[in-house]
């Protein structure tokens, strides 16, 4: 018996100037007489989202958990959503697991001298659990945060094994009072214990860095400067990779691509009205930044459905 399959690296991309795109797992990538649906890539990918939402809720303080406004009030399987913030959540009651009466410990003075600290070690706590050593210099220390563990042992077949996001201002610098740097505060995800992962606020940036980091710094700051799509760049690439696929992976190709322009689409629009708006809500917001908070969120979400594991940071402007 004579097999031949025309496959191709599971690495491949679509490269342009200024612009590199990783392709979606294809039939063509599998090993020969290996159907889609008893491969890898078809099972369900595994993703962890950690959202922190900053200074709290009111259902987080005595009056709202005695009204169970963000925690129901019975445990086991019978809880009821009805009366919590969590409603929106009940077409997906049946895989809904809710952990109450959980506590950031470490978040909280242990010494005299943090007294007062507890609002800028908390975000640094969220998922490494660590005390943060009080520091307004740059010798920051805390411990590996959650994600970026899951990211190692779930997300290294992802170009981008994680990305940190933020739909807040994280503008500040140096120390942020009682005697603590500003990266305890600015960051949920930790690398290590001395390395804080900053967040990306604008959709812009998040783009580029999923689709278009081929290239210099200059070939990319050229082709953003361009009406065209990042796409366009990429064409050439994607007829060649086109004439190697059978019909279902152009099929599956083509709907990949459709869904990047859609982003970017969308980021183009938002950029293109806040430069002619006369009066932003948030003028010292980037260009890509919408005004509208749900719309940020909205387009972040998007953004962050193509990665495996994601650390999100997500408040209110």
């Amino acid at each position: 018996m004579f097999i031949t399959k025309k496959g191709i690296s599971r690495r491949t991309v679509l490269r342009g100037l200024g612009a590199t795109i990783a392709l979606p797992t294809l039939e063509s990538m599998l090993p020969a007489m290996t159907p889609m649906r008893h491969s890898e890539a078809a099972s369900p990918r595994s993703r962890l989202a950690c959202i922190e939402m900053v200074h709290g809720s009111a259902g987080a303080v005595p009056e709202g958990m005695a009204k169970n406004m963000w925690s129901p009030a019975a445990v086991g399987r019978d809880f009821d959503l009805t009366p919590t913030s969590m409603l929106p959540l009940q077409p997906l009651r049946e895989y809904l697991t809710i952990v109450s009466n959980t506590d950031c410990r470490n978040a909280e003075a242990l010494e005299t001298n943090e007294i007062g600290g507890d609002h800028f070690r908390s975000a640094a706590v969220f998922l490494t659990q660590s005390h943060p050593k009080q520091t307004m210099g740059s010798d920051v220390f805390c411990g590996t945060s959650m994600d970026q563990l899951y990211a190692k042992a779930f997300g290294q077949d992802s170009p981008v094994p994680s990305l940190q996001l933020s739909i807040e201002s994280l503008d500040t610098a140096g120390g942020c009072y009682y005697g603590y740097s500003c990266a305890y505060m600015d960051s949920i995800s930790w690398a290590s214990p001395r390395q804080p992962l900053p967040a990306v606020r604008d959709p812009r940036v998040v783009f580029d860095q999923l689709f278009g980091s081929g290239g210099t710094p200059e070939e990319r700051s050229a082709r953003r400067r361009d009406t065209k799509s990042i796409l366009d760049w990429v064409m050439r690439d994607v007829t060649r990779v086109k004439s190697t696929l059978g019909p279902t992976d152009r099929g599956r190709l083509d709907e990949y691509l459709d869904n990047v322009r859609e982003i970017e689409r969308r980021i183009q629009n938002i950029e293109e009205h806040n430069t002619k708006a006369q009066l932003r809500e948030l003028p010292f917001a980037p260009m890509g930044v919408p005004d509208s908070f749900e719309e940020h969120l909205r387009l972040i979400s998007i953004c962050r459905r193509s990665l495996s594991p994601a650390a999100s940071r997500m408040s209110p402007h």
